[in-house]
């Protein structure tokens, strides 16, 4: 089950609406690239790699609906669905790392508009199919690094529904349970939007692995008593220093873990490192509407006062020192994290 696909049969791209799980498992159907855009911001789909292969579809269908205008008309209408297309959501690397490559496709001699279509699509269908391999080689590096009887905590939702198939730190734990190993995971709810409670608790229940939702703030808990051998999440935005952006809530996680002397890892394929960035102070953190924070009730009563007002961002930097090692395609990668990330790279 993959949680984006193209349907070959109408020419759209098919995605599961992440928005109504776990209650209906429902999947949707766009066919420009502005609903493309629309689903990326408003978080049908959701999770760094996911959101790539989508805006490499949704260029797809905005070269489908241009691709009767002439050649330079059609590559200064595209440019501006490019820029459409990045600004749906900023911190995730993959999304301008997607469109760049799908930019030097079109970058090639083409003599009409249908080749770029046809090359668009193709190289969209590869970016998905890369995606899995990469998930899976992920997966089985991680698995390593899991031993039986451990309990994990982990944070925000990593699994299928954050890429095209099979996850990154979820995928890791899926991986070590289906070779065998007896896994019990701590699955911290991450407030506000509940990816952990909705999301991961849900994937988790399919591959019948053993879990207990837990407060993001009870994590420090569990960790101080000793009743968790990991923390593992995945990332949106790596810089070139080891610094990691992930869902909020992954630093004070780490923080506490680092406290313990329990092994962080951050789980994530290759094309999350921003080799254009120092350090993680230079990426931009996506700040949502104040009503994910504030539209909470309880008792039929809502919980925060009339007029109150609220900050809501998205992600929080983890810095490099408080990280155990990087989980990629390539291996596990220790610090120094960017000369040893070479080093696999060059097969050294």
């Amino acid at each position: 089950m993959r949680t984006l696909e193209w349907d070959k049969a109408e020419n759209r791209l098919k995605m599961i609406d992440q928005r109504v799980l776990p209650s209906q498992l429902q999947y949707i159907h766009l066919n420009t690239y502005q609903s493309v855009a629309d689903a990326i911001q408003n978080m049908t789909v959701r999770g760094a790699p996911a959101i790539g292969v989508a805006a490499a579809y949704g260029v797809v269908l905005a070269a489908m609906q241009l691709e009767d205008l002439s050649l330079n008309d059609f590559y200064a209408e595209l440019k501006k669905t490019f820029q459409h297309l990045e600004q749906s959501r900023p911190t995730a690397v993959n999304l301008p790392w997607a469109l760049k490559r799908m930019w030097s496709v079109a970058e090639k001699d083409f003599h009409n508009t249908k080749q770029i279509v046809e090359a668009f699509l193709n190289e969209a269908h590869k970016m998905a199919d890369e995606d899995v391999e990469t998930n899976l080689a992920i997966s089985k590096f991680g698995a390593e690094l899991i031993d039986n009887g451990d309990t994990i905590i982990h944070h925000c939702n990593t699994g299928s529904l954050a890429t095209v198939d099979w996850g990154t730190a979820l995928g890791v734990i899926r991986m070590a349970h289906e070779q065998g190993k007896q896994l019990h995971v701590l699955v911290d709810e991450t407030r506000p939007r509940l990816q952990g409670a909705r999301l991961t608790a849900w994937e988790l229940s399919q591959y019948h692995i053993p879990y207990d939702i837990i407060n993001d703030s009870a994590a420090g808990f569990f960790l101080q008593k000793g009743l968790a051998q990991k923390v593992i999440f995945g990332a949106d935005h790596v810089a070139r220093n080891g610094d990691v952006a992930n869902k909020i809530g992954s630093y004070m996680l780490a923080l506490a873990a680092h406290d313990n002397h329990v092994p962080v890892y951050s789980v994530f394929p290759t094309s999350t490192v921003d080799l254009d960035i120092e350090n993680g102070s230079q990426i931009k953190i996506e700040e949502r509407d104040q009503s994910e924070v504030l539209d909470i009730k309880l008792q039929d009563e809502w919980v925060s006062p009339t007029g109150a007002s609220a900050r809501n961002p998205a992600f929080d930097v983890t810095p490099h020192n408080l990280i155990t090692a990087w989980i990629t395609e390539k291996g596990i990668i220790y610090p120094p994290f960017y000369e040893n990330l070479n080093k696999h790279s060059s097969g050294k």
